[in-house]
């Protein structure tokens, strides 16, 4: 088993990142740090673990999707 890593919009192409699969890792924060090798996380990147909002400070597990992308806008 293992963690899917998804990134999106701006963050994919600021990171050249779209997703990746590591085999492990404790939080969202963790699972960030791994895939991105602690590049400096945005103040406004929202977060979501199984398709629902979550912090970089929750937990995740093997079998889960982290996905980061920016707030959504428009109008």
């Amino acid at each position: 088993m293992s963690i899917q890593v998804k990134f999106f919009a701006s963050l994919k192409e600021r990171l050249n990142i779209e997703d990746r699969q590591i085999a492990t890792a404790s939080t969202a924060g963790e699972a960030w740090d791994i895939v991105t090798n602690k590049a400096a996380r945005p103040d406004n990147v929202l977060v979501a673990i199984n398709l629902e909002y979550a912090a970089f400070d929750d937990a995740i597990k093997e079998g889960d999707e982290v996905a980061f992308f920016p707030p959504v806008t428009g109008g």
